[in-house]
């Protein structure tokens, strides 16, 4: 008479985030059992996170008792018993509150188990002959076992009842001179790429990791990587990486128009976006960047994430064409600004040079009255990107800008002359059709620049009233 059994896919969580247990889909008869042992759609379906495996690898124990670890490697794991089975201690080992958290439990054939890059992971064989299983995200490496931290499995702050006496365990030599958790090295995390780090925004964004003490950032411009070559990105280990910050742009919009420049900005603007979307498409790395108000016509009066693109010149054309790219990464963030002013040539500090002038000689300047928008400080904006990679923001596209009240360029530039101490008055009206006439290669503005930021304060990020944040800003140019 046939003896049949069958178990259903079941997962639960630990008290180590990220850690989960899966019930495996067995199914079974007098001639054995047949099991689901991954299974992406209904895993993901349960909480799994799709964390797409490169590498199975298998580990064959000889003996009970063979005891291994603890190992935290620099990938995520899916790990799983064909025969016999373990008792499974995990430590957590990545910086943050659960560093020090304790997991146990015991796999067999019908069990599986998650585990996040950074958790030390070890196991105890209970049978002879037991065969380990466990599929990983990231290929091994020289460079990425250099990034593996270690905790002594006999460590008596780990408080981890091992099955069988220390007297009857096989394990390494390695093992056996692994630090106490007092003195192991927290997880690193997955390398940052900031790519146009000597731009604005770039140099922002490298202040605020050097001022929150963020690690494994590497920071490149034109002249160490140009990433509109593709062999720029030949001989990375990518393994290695979990983001990319693109801070870069050709964003000289009226130089854009001529000839030469419309070359270069397509080069800069759209291949180089390309080879990075298509980097972090293959490597399942998040890719942030940075878009503009130029991908409209600016009839709106205000822009939300989701209106049809209309650029109006080649600058905009660009940078519509590097928005749809990056679209089509699964993990992206675009950050749609205007008007931004950071560390070198902007409008602010044009600004204040001719109020200082102004003050002077009395003479007064035209600034366009019918363009209408808000600042973007730069450092407000790397605090938002920030935000959306920490808190894991849903991925897409947010609109950002200084908040507060819609003003013309005029406006703003008699702000910056009343923070310089000059008259305001000496800051006359013009026309964007009087401005431009007689001159050449001008880039069409739009009339309305100012971003709907709706989503972004859904999402948690902050935006500064870019009045307050220009009174700020002022007060380090002087």
């Amino acid at each position: 008479m046939a003896i049949e059994f069958e178990k259903q896919l079941g997962v639960q969580k630990t008290n180590i985030p990220g850690v989960l247990v899966f019930d495996l889909s067995v199914h079974g008869d007098n001639r054995g059992w047949f099991k689901e042992n991954w299974q992406r759609a209904k895993m993901t379906a349960l909480g799994l996170p799709d964390f797409g495996p490169v590498q199975n690898n298998i580990s064959y124990n000889t003996r009970r008792g063979v005891t291994r670890g603890i190992h935290a490697e620099p990938w995520d794991k899916f790990i799983s018993i064909a025969k016999g089975s373990v008792f499974g201690a995990w430590v957590d080992l990545r910086p943050g509150k659960s560093f020090g958290q304790v997991f146990t439990t015991v796999l067999d054939p019908s069990k599986a188990i998650y585990i996040p890059r950074g958790v030390g992971n070890s196991f105890q064989t209970l049978e002879d002959d037991t065969v380990y299983t466990y599929l990983v995200n990231a290929h091994w490496s020289l460079e990425q076992k250099k990034t593996y931290t270690f905790v002594n499995l006999t460590d008596p702050s780990l408080g981890i009842d091992w099955p069988i006496p220390q007297d009857e365990w096989v394990r390494s030599e390695a093992d056996l001179h692994h630090p106490l958790l007092k003195d192991a090295k927290p997880m690193q995390p997955r390398r940052t790429l900031v790519v146009g780090c000597n731009g604005q925004l770039g140099r922002a964004i490298h202040e605020y990791a050097d001022a929150h003490g963020l690690q494994n950032f590497e920071y490149h411009d034109i002249d160490t990587m140009d990433i509109s070559d593709p062999k720029a990105f030949e001989g990375i280990d990518w393994d290695l990486y979990g983001t990319i910050i693109n801070a870069s742009a050709f964003t000289a919009v009226d130089k854009a128009e001529t000839p030469e420049g419309r070359r270069i900005a397509w080069k800069a603007n759209v291949q180089g976006v390309a080879n990075l979307a298509r980097v972090a498409t293959e490597h399942r790395l998040t890719l942030v960047h940075v878009s503009s108000d130029y991908v409209f016509d600016g009839t709106a009066e205000q822009h939300t994430e989701t209106e049809d693109f209309a650029p109006l010149g080649v600058y905009g054309q660009t940078k519509a064409a590097a928005d749809r790219l990056v679209g089509n990464v699964p993990r992206h963030y675009i950050l749609r600004s205007s008007w931004v002013i950071g560390k070198g040539h902007n409008f602010v500090k044009t600004m204040k040079m001719l109020a200082g002038k102004a003050k002077e000689s009395g003479n007064p300047i035209t600034v366009v009255d019918d363009q209408f928008g808000r600042l973007t400080f730069t450092d407000d904006m790397a605090k938002a990107i920030f935000h959306l990679l920490d808190s894991k923001a849903p991925y897409g596209t947010y609109n950002f800008t200084g908040d507060g009240a819609i003003k013309s360029w005029q406006q703003i530039a008699q702000e910056v002359f009343e923070l310089s101490g000059a008259d305001p008055a000496l800051v006359k009206p013009v026309s964007t059709a009087e401005y431009m006439a007689g001159k050449e290669n001008i880039s069409p503005r739009p009339v309305h620049s100012a971003l709907d930021l709706t989503k972004s304060h859904e999402a948690g990020i902050i935006t500064p009233d870019w009045e307050d944040s220009l009174r700020q800003y002022m007060a380090t140019l002087d």
